[in-house]
C-alpha cells in the first residue's frame, strides 16, 4: 500500500504539472487588437480626389500581438498575405468604385481578427478591345465615339494552343537574367532559349479549352476545360501541388480546373522600352487571373501579358512563378485543333499589313474610278480620296458615303503591281453592316484587258448580299459559267460586322478551294481547260445597292470594309 501511495502521489504531481505548463502556454496566446489601417491612393489631391487613374494604392496595417496579415481586396482578385502588414494592390475596374477591403490579423497559435476599410479608387485603364477580342463580345460606339462593350447576355469565346505555329510553347530569359548572361536586354522579349516547332502536340496539353466570358455587368470571368489533365512544367516547385517531384521532367497530371477566375486587366509590368527592335511593338496590356487560374501549360503563374492579339490569334508572356530567371511564351487560336484545313502553301512571298497610317502602299495599290453602274447597276462612285480610303490604326478602311443624292466608296486593285499564279491567299477582314452595302474581295485574271471578262476568269473570295449580313458567298466566274451562274456557295457567318474573320483561297493547279477562320466549305477543280492557271490580282471594294447590294437603307450614312492584313503563300 506504501508503494502504490507514493505511486498515486508521483502520478498527480507530474498531472498538477503538465496542467501548469499548459495554463502557462495558453497564457501566452492573446487575440490581435487594436488593428489600424492605413492607405495612401497614388496621385490622390486636392484635384484627384480618388487618385490618378492608375487604381495603385498602398497598404500598411498594425496590431497588438499579429504575426501576419491577410488582404481581401473585395475586388474579385486573390487574396494577399503579407508579415510585415505592407502591400500594394492595382484596383483595374474602370471608373470611380468602391471597395471593401478587409484586413485578417493572426496572431500565435492560429487567433485571428479582422478590421474592414471602406476605400474608393479611380481606375482610368482599361483595354476594350482586347476584351473584345477575347471574349467575342460586339465593340460599338457611344454618343461621343468612345468604345463600348455592349452586352444584356454573357458572350464567350473559346481559345485554344496553336500548334500550327511556330512557338506555340516557348521560353527565353526574364529581363534581370537576360541582362545577366548577355550583359544587356537583348533577349528577354521572345523565346531565346526555346520555342517547339508547329506541329508538336502533347495529349494533355493540345486539346485544352480557353474561354473568356463578358458577363451582364460588365466584368469578365475565365475557364480552362483541362480534359482532366494538365501539362506541368518540370520544375519540382510547381508539380509540389499534384504531388510530383519533377523526377520525369514535363508531366501530365490530374488536375481540377472546374472553377471560374476573375480577370482583371493592367499595364504592363516589365519595361519595354530597353527592346532595341522596332518590330516588337506589345500591346501592354496584362491579364490577372484569381482562384490560381492560369493558360493551359502549369508554372505557378496567374498573371499573363498579351502581346498580340486579334480576333482569331493571342500571343502571351507569363513570368515563371518560382524560377524568375525565365520567361513563358504561349500562343492560341480560335480555331478547333482537328478543324483547320491543311495548305501545301507555306513559304510567305507577299504581304500588306497596313501598318503605316495615310495613303494605302502605291507599289501595292492603285484604283478604278468612277460610276457607270459597273455592269450590275451600282450607285456609287469610285473615288481615291482620304473619306473612302485611308489606313489607320493597323487596317485598311473602304468606305462607303452618302454624298448628296448618291454615294462614294473606293475599289483598290493590285492590277500590274502584285499578281501570282497559284498559293494560299489570305485576307482577314471585318465587313460594313448596312443593309445595301456589297462588299467583295475578289481576284481577276491580269490578262483581263486582252481577252475580256469572263475570258479571263474572277475568283470570288469574298461576297456579301446587302439584305443579308449572317452570310458570306464565295463564287468562280469563267466562260459558260458566269454573271449569275456561276459555281458559288455561301455559309453561315452571323458575326460577319462585328469581328474580324480570315477569308482564304487555297488555289492550284489541281483545284480551288475556299476557306473562312481556317475551315473549308467550298471546293472546285481545276484543269487546263479553264482560265485558273496563270497570273491574278487582287481587288477590294464596297459597292452600293446593285445585283447584290439591293435596296439601300434610307438613313444610310456610312459604313466600312476594314482589311487587317492580305497574305500571300507559295
Amino acid at each position: 500500500m506504501k508503494t502504490l501511495k507514493y505511486i498515486l502521489l508521483f502520478s498527480l504531481t507530474i498531472t498538477l504539472f503538465s496542467c501548469q505548463e499548459e495554463d502557462q502556454e495558453f497564457g501566452q496566446i492573446a487575440v490581435p487588437s487594436n488593428i489600424n489601417i492605413q492607405n495612401e491612393i497614388i496621385g490622390k489631391d486636392d484635384v484627384n480626389v480618388y487618385g490618378d487613374g492608375s487604381g495603385i494604392v498602398k497598404f500598411k496595417a498594425t496590431a497588438n500581438n499579429a504575426v501576419s496579415y491577410i488582404y481581401n481586396f473585395g475586388d474579385g482578385s486573390d487574396k494577399v498575405a503579407s508579415s510585415s502588414g505592407e502591400v500594394e494592390h492595382r484596383f483595374t475596374k474602370t471608373g470611380v468604385n468602391t471597395y471593401n477591403v478587409t484586413i485578417i490579423a493572426s496572431g500565435k497559435g492560429g487567433v485571428s481578427s479582422s478590421s474592414t476599410v471602406l476605400l474608393e479608387v479611380f481606375s482610368a485603364f482599361d483595354d476594350i478591345q482586347a476584351r473584345s477580342f477575347l471574349s467575342g463580345a460586339p465593340l460599338s460606339k457611344d454618343a461621343a465615339g468612345n468604345d463600348v462593350l455592349e452586352v444584356t447576355t454573357p458572350v464567350s469565346k473559346t481559345w485554344y494552343i496553336d500548334n500550327t505555329v511556330d512557338g506555340a510553347l516557348g521560353v527565353g530569359p526574364s529581363l534581370a537574367f537576360d541582362i545577366q548572361i548577355n550583359g544587356g536586354p537583348s533577349q528577354y522579349y521572345y523565346p531565346a532559349f526555346f520555342a517547339a516547332a508547329a506541329g508538336t502536340t502533347n495529349d494533355c496539353y493540345s486539346d485544352d479549352e480557353l474561354t473568356f466570358t463578358i458577363n451582364e455587368d460588365g466584368s469578365m470571368t475565365y475557364a480552362l476545360d483541362n480534359k482532366g489533365e494538365t501539362f506541368f512544367n518540370g520544375n519540382a516547385a510547381h508539380q509540389t501541388v499534384v504531388g510530383g517531384s519533377g523526377a520525369n521532367g514535363d508531366e501530365c497530371f490530374t488536375f481540377d480546373t472546374s472553377f471560374d477566375s476573375n480577370v482583371s486587366l493592367a499595364p504592363s509590368s516589365e519595361d519595354w522600352s530597353l527592346v532595341a527592335d522596332p518590330a516588337f511593338q506589345p500591346r501592354g496590356t496584362q491579364m490577372n487571373f484569381s482562384n490560381g487560374g492560369f493558360m493551359a501549360y502549369y508554372v505557378s503563374s496567374t498573371s499573363f501579358e498579351i502581346l498580340e492579339i486579334s480576333e482569331t490569334e493571342m500571343y502571351v508572356r507569363t513570368l515563371d512563378g518560382v524560377d524568375p530567371n525565365l520567361a513563358w511564351y504561349f500562343k492560341f487560336t480560335t480555331v478547333k485543333p482537328g478543324s483547320a484545313t491543311t495548305s501545301a502553301f507555306t513559304n510567305l512571298v507577299w504581304e500588306d499589313d497596313f501598318n503605316t497610317d495615310g495613303a494605302p502602299n502605291a507599289a501595292n495599290w492603285t484604283y478604278d474610278l468612277g460610276a457607270g453602274g459597273w455592269g450590275n447597276n451600282e450607285l456609287q462612285t469610285y473615288t481615291n480620296n482620304a473619306e473612302n480610303v485611308i489606313v489607320e490604326n493597323g487596317s485598311l478602311k473602304i468606305k462607303a458615303k452618302k454624298n448628296g443624292t448618291g454615294y462614294t466608296s473606293a475599289r483598290l486593285k493590285s492590277e500590274g503591281l502584285q499578281e501570282f499564279t497559284y498559293g494560299r491567299f489570305e485576307i482577314r477582314a471585318k465587313l460594313p453592316a448596312s443593309q445595301g452595302t456589297w462588299p467583295a474581295i475578289w481576284m481577276l485574271g491580269a490578262n483581263f484587258n486582252s481577252v475580256g471578262w469572263p475570258n479571263a476568269g474572277e475568283m470570288d473570295i469574298m461576297e456579301q448580299k446587302g439584305n443579308d449580313k449572317n452570310t458570306v458567298l464565295s463564287t468562280i466566274h469563267y466562260p459558260g459559267n458566269f454573271a449569275g451562274g456561276g459555281p458559288s456557295m455561301s455559309t453561315s457567318l452571323p458575326t460577319s460586322t462585328t469581328e474580324f474573320h480570315v477569308y482564304t483561297i487555297d488555289w492550284s493547279e489541281n483545284e480551288i478551294k475556299f476557306s473562312i477562320d481556317n475551315v473549308a466549305y467550298h471546293t472546285l477543280e481545276n484543269d487546263a481547260s479553264l482560265p485558273f492557271n496563270a497570273d491574278f490580282f487582287f481587288i477590294m471594294n464596297v459597292a452600293m445597292g446593285g445585283t447584290l447590294g439591293g435596296d439601300v437603307d434610307p438613313a444610310f450614312t456610312e459604313d466600312v470594309m476594314e482589311v487587317d492584313y492580305i497574305k500571300v503563300f507559295q
